[in-house]
């Protein structure tokens, strides 16, 4: 089948390392199921996986990807959730010390085939295309959990969503402005700016730039450039979340300081829960929300997305259709 896969890994050119060509079919174990992908979606992880982050050399080579949707073996168009437990752990999988991602230990989307446990398929909604499904398992998940679950956020309150325009921070966006919340974006870049105003954010600003007041909570996906921004931002008794650091992850200064005597919280998150990815189909079906979709190509061009991933040439999700 046609997959796109690391072979190698290169820190430096990510690109160099990816292969768009022939892998063997998935073959389910006990308990999983393979799915026919219809459409996958690009992601930043897929990028740090060629260059060698949070994937062992002895599993290459690994098709890559962790978004999916498609058709299960009885006909059913359903969603794939890529947290994968271990089989005796119960409760909330992203707490799973034993937990990983597809295309981690196991082989992931970017295929026209991809097996999972049969627990890890919610239903896709009649009214989604393929396409706008595939974008939700990893981006919008992440979005969801870091807005209903972790930040304490209410209708009403107001957020800062820091670097819009990529998958994570337009899902924020859309998601908050869906709920009610006042939702205030920055980004380096004048055009994104005005897209995030364009997809929902109330006002967007340059990056670092003074707010016209504080915020109740800061959503980063930035980290190092954005960090001190993000504290200085935030109201007494604010709330940071913080999923990823794709800038880096060693800011200059923690400024504990300012975190203990504002009594600051600084909140990790993690993708996603399988409850909570049916929850955020069911909210999108209920809001007539949808995610943004920069690009959609066919899978056999994968390497033009991952090459427009990589310049940071992106607002919303890169789609492969299969």
């Amino acid at each position: 089948m046609l997959a796109a896969y690391a072979a190698k890994f290169d820190a430096e050119n990510p690109i160099a390392a990816l292969e768009v060509g022939e892998r063997p079919e998935p073959e389910a174990r006990d308990g999983w199921v393979t799915i026919d992908v219809r459409a996958t979606a690009l992601n930043h992880h897929d990028l740090w996986s060629l260059k060698g982050v949070g994937l062992a050399e002895q599993n290459l080579p690994m098709i890559l990807g962790c978004d999916a949707a498609g058709v299960d073996p009885d006909g059913n168009e359903v969603v794939v959730h890529a947290v994968v437990s271990d089989p005796a752990w119960k409760g909330d999988e992203t707490l799973d010390p034993k937990r990983s991602l597809l295309s981690e230990r196991y082989q992931g989307t970017l295929a026209q085939k991809v097996a999972v446990p049969a627990r890890n398929v919610v239903p896709k909604p009649a009214g989604m295309s393929f396409e706008q499904a595939a974008c939700l398992p990893t981006a919008w998940l992440t979005a969801y959990r870091m807005l209903f679950t972790q930040s304490g956020l209410k209708p009403g309150d107001t957020v800062l969503v820091q670097g819009a325009g990529g998958g994570v921070a337009t899902a924020l966006i859309t998601l908050a402005r869906a709920a009610g919340i006042r939702v205030w974006a920055t980004s380096r870049d004048e055009g994104k700016r005005a897209k995030a105003v364009e997809i929902g954010a109330h006002d967007a600003f340059e990056s670092g730039a003074r707010l016209p007041e504080r915020v109740d909570a800061v959503m980063e996906t930035v980290g190092q450039a954005t960090w001190s921004h993000s504290l200085k931002s935030l109201k007494q008794g604010g709330t940071l979340v913080i999923s990823g650091a794709t800038s880096g992850q060693a800011p200059k200064s923690a400024e504990l300081n300012r975190i203990f005597f504002l009594q600051l919280r600084v909140q990790g998150s993690t993708m996603g829960t399988r409850t909570e990815l049916a929850e955020l189909v069911q909210f999108m079906a209920n809001a007539g929300i949808s995610p943004h979709i920069d690009t959609v190509l066919p899978l056999a061009e994968a390497r033009t997305g991952f090459e427009k991933m990589n310049t940071g040439d992106v607002f919303g999700k890169i789609v492969f259709t299969v």
